[in-house]
């Protein structure tokens, strides 16, 4: 039995899915599929689309969904896999609840778009930004954004990603965070400074999952809302709280808060843990999961990718090895 884990934005990459195009007939349909729900050439954007094009949040989101819905559905049709739960970080939620059954698959294509376009319009160009802080705490994280806060008169500045042990994003404000690049000296805020504490200001369109985020929220919430959720065939862990779900009314609250919310991933990873779950696959473009799970756990976690025939291959001969 296997958890799946379904990546985010930043995962996108030129060429992502065409693989599983070539090779089985039930990805074929599902780009096809996922382009008539949207009425674009999903196919060309994510086999021929640049960076410039994938990294534009309103295309980002939906070209994730359908290579993760693509390579999960031939997971499971082609190679028999069976799963015991899900996850997925931020936007890779939703490739988790198509999983699950909980909601349709063109219904969510046509509902990350408008995520993309509600969260790219909440603020204007160049007044919110993120920065990864690497080596503090998650306490020292809000210490962190208060100090920057209270000092630069800049805000809001808050925690946006817990990713792995040492790997924080905070989101805010660019006043805020240009601030804090210029400022920001360890001494100054703890007695006894953190050595390794530093700051990598991210290349985003958006200061996503903060609450500058609340009107894409509100537009989330009349989306969401007039969809249908059903209860999951198996249980979701959700960005929200780090806890299982499998109730549709439940999913569908956590899911909207997500929006202007923390991804509590590293949270959501060791509820994983507890529960004994270590076989994860994840299911489609690049490998930044498996990296954050190597981070949180690399002993316990086995991880499996999905980005070639050779992954595919992998996965294949783990089941025969393991079928007895």
């Amino acid at each position: 039995m296997f958890t799946l884990v379904f990546p985010g934005q930043g995962s996108q990459q030129p060429g992502m899915g065409r693989f599983l195009s070539e090779n089985f007939k039930i990805a074929q349909e599902t780009f096809e599929e996922g382009s008539e729900a949207l009425k674009q050439d999903m196919k060309k954007l994510c086999f021929e689309g640049s960076e410039a094009d994938l990294a534009l949040t309103e295309n980002t989101q939906p070209a994730l969904l359908l290579v993760s819905t693509a390579t999960q559905r031939v997971l499971r049709s082609e190679f028999g896999i069976k799963v015991q739960s899900a996850a997925g970080h931020s936007i890779g939620e939703y490739a988790a609840l198509v999983a699950a059954d909980v909601i349709r698959f063109d219904q969510a294509m046509q509902a990350v778009r408008t995520r993309g376009q509600a969260m790219q319009s909440a603020v204007p160009v160049g007044q919110g930004g993120m920065v990864a802080v690497l080596g503090l705490e998650p306490d020292q994280v809000e210490t962190l954004c208060q100090w920057t806060v209270k000092n630069s008169g800049f805000g809001p500045l808050s925690a946006a990603n817990f990713n792995s042990p040492g790997q924080i994003v905070i989101s805010g404000s660019m006043k805020a965070v240009n601030w804090l690049k210029d400022n920001f000296k360890p001494e100054a805020i703890w007695a006894e400074a953190p050595k390794r504490a530093k700051l990598i200001p991210l290349q985003v369109s958006a200061p996503f999952h903060c609450e500058m985020m609340k009107p894409a929220e509100d537009t989330m919430r009349l989306v969401l809302t007039a969809m249908e959720f059903k209860t999951a065939a198996f249980p979701i862990v959700q960005n929200f709280h780090a806890k299982f779900e499998t109730e549709g009314a439940n999913l569908r609250e956590n899911l909207i808060r997500q929006v202007s919310a923390p991804v509590r991933w590293t949270q959501s990873m060791e509820t994983l843990k507890t529960s004994g779950h270590s076989q994860v696959i994840e299911c489609g473009a690049g490998k930044v999961i498996q990296g954050l799970l190597k981070k949180i756990d690399g002993e316990f976690f086995k991880v499996m990718t999905t980005t070639s025939m050779e992954d595919l291959k992998t996965i294949e001969d783990f089941l025969k090895a393991t079928s007895h």
